[in-house]
């Protein structure tokens, strides 16, 4: 059975144990982990913006995640555009082993070469980009005691309340 999803973090971890097993070998980390690339080719990997959603049909707040996905070769070449392919394909219906009802396939993915320091076309890097939806915190259907609730928005103060929603009648 896949984790609960609590925090934005769980998706960093679940792609990086992804990536760990499709492509061994290769060095996943932040910007923060380079220190230099030596002979490493890299996938350095962030969240960009947490953006808001619609709200899952069980009340769990959507975080709008945008992640990137940077390719980075220790020297230019073509191969950098084959393996930002490679994580577009992987990227692409990845929902990296956690619970479907907590996160949503990744939408909007894009390729884009990075401009080297110097401003040439020599690219060794790639960022491949994507949004992904994680619905988190509680489940606001239910209370405590597995009554199943509901509120409308018009008739609440407050939808992010549990305690204005009443019970459904049988």
């Amino acid at each position: 059975m896949p984790a609960i999803l609590e925090k934005p973090s769980q998706l960093v971890t679940a792609i990086t144990e992804a990536l760990h097993i499709a492509m061994p070998g290769l060095r996943v980390g932040s910007h923060q982990d380079v220190d230099s690339l030596g002979d490493s080719t890299w996938v350095l990997i962030a969240i960009d913006h947490d953006a808001p959603g619609n709200r899952a049909n069980n009340g769990r707040i959507a975080h709008v995640l945008t992640v990137s996905l940077q390719v980075v070769l220790p020297a230019p070449g073509p191969e950098v555009c084959d393996l930002a392919s490679e994580l577009k394909n992987l990227v692409t219906d990845n929902r990296w082993k956690l619970p479907a009802e907590q996160c949503d396939l990744p939408q909007d993915i894009d390729g884009l070469p990075v401009l080297s320091p110097s401003g040439t076309r020599e690219y060794n890097a790639w960022t491949v980009s994507f949004t992904q939806t994680l619905y988190l915190g509680p489940l606001l259907l239910e209370d405590p005691t597995g009554i199943p609730k509901f509120a409308r928005t018009w008739e609440v103060s407050n939808i992010d309340d549990p305690d204005q929603y009443t019970a459904l009648e049988d």
